[in-house]
Order: structure tokens, then sequence, then C-alpha cells
């Protein structure tokens, strides 16, 4: 399939465009963040505050659950008070299962009040009902005008399809029989296919379908994703589904992603975490944005590199200031973006422990900092675009940093001054 060179040296996937809202996803638009709610769609307050939440944290499109008449009922009120907030341009998109096609029949105003419809093949009906049950669904994206992810997911994946390609595998020769394991991947990509044309033929254009085939486990995720890219142009969505808490949810969602991404693969992301009791749900968004960032596919926040310690580190020094002026950059980052400082999202700052990598890693910094480890003279260099600029020391040295980090900014990122890229 052709690729399109990215700026920043990556091939992306060439897909054709979908508009969500105001979101723009696929073609030439960059990878964009998803999430969803875990509220009871029902209560538009707690509802509209988590969108709100999310939406703050970086997320562009929203996804909620609409399974039953009241959620269906709240959603033009969920929309309208967003709106009446400033929250016009995050994309609102409706989680349909089982009774999507019936709910949208009888609240015609929901499918008017969101950006997206999401409808698993899986589960939009069984036997002799899926088909129609698909079609009556289809056919109201299209009336009212409206994109659809079709998501198949792999813990509610289209029995009857799975049942027949097990049945056409066993048919063959034993020699050339793939397995359950192999027929189940081929399932999720066929219903996704199968599925897309479908709705194609029902007349939804292909600027109006998203596919997603999310599972849980990381490598039969990539295969589906790499195989399914190959077969198809229309946008994908990623996500490691049930990805889980805390360490485990973390390294599976990005080495999944990351594996699709560094491809080329992938037009929006989800992280689905786990989250721990009382976390905040807007966590899900600042790790998707760390993987697109640490790929160096999206900016969105001041990036610190720091050194691990070691016996040349014995101080806590670097490990207090490290803390410090990350924490300073997310609290200052809003403030940035306000006034209108471009690019100040992509500035790399460097708090380093000793000598042996510290000058070198401050210097190839925007601005950095080599603190003294144990035993050298207790004087900290800054450098600034690979120059030294000053010396600190003393008990004031961290408030001293934070400021020059931010007189930095002021100068590189300011209004009227020149974009000034990453250091590296």
């Amino acid at each position: 399939m052709q690729k399109l060179e990215t700026l920043n040296g990556f091939t992306k996937r060439k897909s054709v465009e979908v508009k969500v809202g105001k979101v723009g996803i696929g073609g030439a638009n960059p990878v964009r963040v998803q999430s969803m709610t875990n509220t009871d769609t029902a209560d538009v307050k707690g509802t509209v505050a988590q969108i709100k939440e999310l939406a703050d944290a970086g997320s562009e499109l929203v996804r909620f659950t609409v399974e039953k008449d009241s959620m269906a009922q709240a959603v033009p009120a969920i929309r309208k008070q967003l709106v009446d907030e400033g929250y016009e341009d995050t994309a609102l998109i409706g989680d349909f299962h089982y009774n999507g096609h019936i709910l949208l029949t009888k609240f015609p105003s929901l499918a008017d009040s969101l950006d997206k419809l999401r409808i698993n093949p899986g589960n939009v009906g069984f036997g002799e009902k899926h088909d129609a049950n698909f079609d009556a669904f289809v056919k109201i994206a299209i009336d009212h005008h409206k994109p659809v992810r079709i998501g198949v997911n792999g813990g509610s994946l289209d029995q009857q399809l799975l049942k027949k390609l097990i049945d056409d595998d066993m048919t063959k020769p034993s020699l050339e029989q793939i397995g359950a394991n192999q027929v189940f991947l081929e399932a999720m990509i066929q219903s996704g296919l199968l599925s897309t044309q479908r709705a194609l033929d029902l007349g939804m254009r292909k600027d109006q379908i998203i596919i997603s085939t999310k599972m849980s486990g990381v490598q039969e995720m990539v295969y589906c994703y790499s195989k399914l890219a190959k077969l198809t142009d229309q946008p994908l969505h990623l996500g490691l589904t049930e990805a889980g808490m805390g360490d485990k949810g973390i390294i599976g969602s990005t080495a999944a992603l990351s594996l699709l991404l560094n491809q080329g693969i992938g037009d929006t992301i989800r992280v689905s975490l786990t989250p721990e009791p009382g976390a905040p749900r807007s966590r899900e968004v600042r790790l998707s944005q760390q993987v697109l960032q640490s790929l160096g596919l999206r900016f969105f926040l001041p990036q610190v590199t720091a050194c691990p310690g070691c016996g040349r580190t014995t101080s806590v020094t670097f490990q207090e200031l490290a803390k410090e002026v990350t924490e300073y950059l997310a609290m200052q980052m809003p403030k940035w973006k306000s006034q209108g400082y471009e690019g100040v999202e992509s500035m790399h700052v460097a708090v380093m422990g000793c000598i042996v990598n510290g000058p070198g890693e401050a210097k190839d910094a925007n601005i950095g900092i080599s603190l003294p480890g144990s035993g050298e003279n207790p004087a900290a260099p800054v450098f600034e675009d690979g120059k030294l600029v000053k010396t600190l020391q003393g008990p004031g040295m961290k408030n001293d940093f934070k400021q020059m980090v931010q007189a930095y900014v002021e100068k590189k990122y300011g209004k009227n001054k020149a974009f000034v890229s990453p250091a590296r």
C-alpha cells in the first residue's frame, strides 16, 4: 500500500480522511487521542464533568455508553451543556451494543447529538437478526450523515462468522489447516472487512467508516492490524482492549501501540487502562499522549531527560529537581499555551546527576543542567541550545534553574519569536 512521508522521517500508511465533528481522522491528520467515560451516561452532570476532564487532558474524541432509554435521552442534554461551556470541538461518540438500532430509531435526536456511532458487528444481533439489525443501524447513520466505527472486539467476536471459518478450516487436509488461534485472528480481520463492505453496499461512503480490531493480546493485536492495514485504506482505531491495571496495562498498551505506530499504522489510539479506585480517568489520555510523544509523532508537553542515578549520585538533589521541573512544566504548560508560545510543547529539558553523561545530555537539550555527583565540584553548569550560559550553586539552585526555564521559554517561544524545534 502507498505510504506518505511524515515530517519526522516516519512513514504513515495512507488512509481515507473521515471527519468526526470538527476532528479529522486519517488522511494527512495526526494520530488522534481518544478516551471513554466510565460514568452512568444518564447522569448528565457527572458525564459532562468527566468529558470535560478528559478533553482538558487532551482527548480529542470521547466515547460513552448508550445502552438504555435513560442514557439515550440524556445525550442531547450532554451535548448542549458541553457546547454551552465551550467544549464544542470535542467529538462525542455513542457506544452501542445489542440495541443500538432500536435506541437510535426511538430517539431521533440521539444520532443528531453525536459525532460518530460505534457498532460492534459481534453483538448487533444473532442469527437471522444480525444482518437486519446491522443494516438498520447503518441506514440510520446514513440518514443522519454520521460516520461509524465498525469496532470488532476479541471478547465479542461474531460467533457465526467464526464458526464458518472454523468449519472451512476443518475441511482442509490436516497439513493445510491453520488451527483455532489463527482462524480466530482471521475472523477478527474478516469481520471488520465484511462489515465495512456491507455498509458500503448500503450506501455509506468510504469517508464515513473507521475500523478497529481490538483484543487483549499484544502479538495478536499487532498481527491483525498489520494485516488489516494492507487490505483496506479505511482509518484504523488502535487499542489494546481490557489492557489491565497499573504496570501491566501501561506496558502492554505501550508495546502494542508502539509496534503499530512505528510501522505508520494507526489513525486514532486509546489506552484502555483499568484505573485505580478513585484515580482520574484522564490518566489514560496522558499515557496515549506520552506514547505518541515518545515516538516523535506528536508533541503535547515539554519532556525531561534525567539519569536513573548510580553510586556517583548519592545525593537526591538531582532526583528532587527532576521531579520539581517535571511538575513545573506540567503546571506551566496551560499558561504557555494560552499565551501563544508556539512550539513549547516540544521543548527538551535535561536534569542530569553527574559529570559522566551530564554535560553531554544538557548540551543536547534545549535547556539542561548537569548537577554535581559525589565528590564533584558543587557547581552545576546550565546549557541553552548547546552553549554554557551560567553555573548555579548553593541552596537556591532549584528555584534558579526553574526561573531560567521560564526565561528561556519566554525568549524562545514567546509571541513573534521564531519556532525552535526539539534539540534532537
